[in-house]
């Protein structure tokens, strides 16, 4: 799966499900069931709620030392960074390359390992495993393409029915609360990013009183940006802090010329049900447009949100994990030690916040990405923490059975 870019007409090759419960859809997204009768391309479409493993199988382009072969890896059109994660377009997966995958010191070395291969096989294998319980939901695996790109595999299946009650995104969470660990997010931050752009009139800087400064008033935008309140929420008893920052400004042509138009670009950190007050920012001659508006995310079911903290400990408590010495902790009732998963709440935009935005999706994000490896030259993600998430989706999935 890893070392494919796999962006072509079948992605879902690399994903280990039967063939009469996976479906391709026109967008890229794979969609596999696992009720009988279910029907794959469109499982919301069957009764009874559903608990969803969601994953992205698009990466960002690599860099030069992540492939080899003959051909060029080209990168799509796309739309953009999606998130303060770094990278922005989609890889192509254009020519015969082929990604650089390596094994060394218990890591798996390569582009998209981290973000998010990694955790999607993991997901992909314990969709495959799990035991579900009797009466319990049905479980959908879910893949998308475009998450880099802002999540439009994703926004493409809510429009076409995809509602899951209850989702586990399997992006990164492990490192929050303590180096190793794997956390639970129950909640994320969204992105907003604007441009405010002030008009004036243009005139020869020896006259400036015949024109009007573009600039003064884009710095008077900037001020009222800059003494805005900061957005706060509260999560299942989780602070989460979003933020509004001015990334940068242009304006002007030539020395001797008063500017008439100046732009401001706006970096803003969302938080579920509250937003910095950015059109305060638009006076005279001060027009503000939204470029790209990632929906925050909180999960709003308790029992879910615990239910999977206490699969997370448990796997920690496993005897195969290498923190189970420091956790010290009871495989059966999920309590811990030292090295003891928490709630946490995740800086970072994923797909969770478009489900739980537009789906009305329930979501925790659980992943073996540690912060600072998604996008990066030398992007890794541990083995023994993709075992870990794989024995923490199967819990999930065999104990969670949605009832009060």
């Amino acid at each position: 799966m890893t070392d494919t870019p796999d962006r072509g007409p079948d992605p879902s090759g690399a994903l280990d499900a039967p063939a009469d419960v996976r479906s391709l859809t026109r967008e890229g997204n794979v969609l596999a069931a696992r009720a009988p009768g279910g029907d794959p391309a469109s499982p919301p479409a069957t009764e009874g709620p559903t608990l969803a493993f969601v994953g992205h199988h698009d990466v960002v382009p690599p860099d030069d030392s992540q492939v080899r072969g003959d051909g060029d890896v080209d990168a799509e059109a796309g739309g953009g960074a999606t998130d303060g994660q770094g990278g922005g377009e989609t890889d192509g997966g254009q020519g015969g390359s082929e990604y650089v995958v390596e094994t060394r010191d218990g890591r798996l070395y390569g582009r998209g390992t981290a973000d998010m291969k990694g955790s999607l096989a993991a997901l992909a294998c314990a969709f495959r495993d799990a035991p579900l319980p009797a009466g319990g939901p049905q479980l959908v695996f879910a893949s998308f393409v475009g998450e880099e790109v802002g999540g439009e595999g994703c926004r493409a299946a809510i429009e076409d029915g995809f509602a899951p009650d209850w989702a586990v995104v399997g992006e990164g969470s492990t490192g929050y609360s303590g180096a190793g660990v794997t956390d639970v997010a129950v909640a994320h931050k969204g992105r907003r990013a604007s441009t405010l752009v002030a008009h004036g009139r243009a005139a020869h800087a020896s006259e400036p009183e015949r024109g009007e400064n573009a600039v003064y008033r884009a710095t008077d935008a900037v001020s009222t940006v800059r003494d805005l309140d900061v957005p706060r929420a509260t999560v299942l008893g989780h602070d989460l802090a979003g933020s509004v920052v001015v990334t940068g400004i242009e304006g002007g042509e030539a020395w001797n010329v008063v500017p008439e138009r100046c732009t401001v670009t706006v970096d803003e950190r969302t938080v579920p049900g509250d937003r910095a007050d950015l059109a305060s920012a638009v006076g005279e001659a001060v027009d503000w447009g939204v470029d790209q508006d990632l929906p925050p995310m909180a999960c709003g079911d308790e029992r879910f949100a615990d239910a999977a903290l206490v699969a997370a400990r448990r796997a920690h408590a496993h005897s195969a994990d290498p923190l189970a010495d420091e956790s010290n902790g009871d495989a059966v009732s999920g309590q811990a030690g030292d090295a003891t998963p928490e709630h946490v709440v995740k800086p970072h935009a994923t797909d969770a916040g478009w489900l739980a935005d537009r789906a009305g999706t329930d979501c925790v994000v659980c992943g073996a990405a540690e912060p600072g490896e998604a996008h990066t030259a030398g992007e890794s993600v541990s083995l023994a923490v993709l075992d870990r998430c794989y024995r923490i989706y199967r819990l999930v999935a065999g104990t969670f059975t949605g009832e009060d």
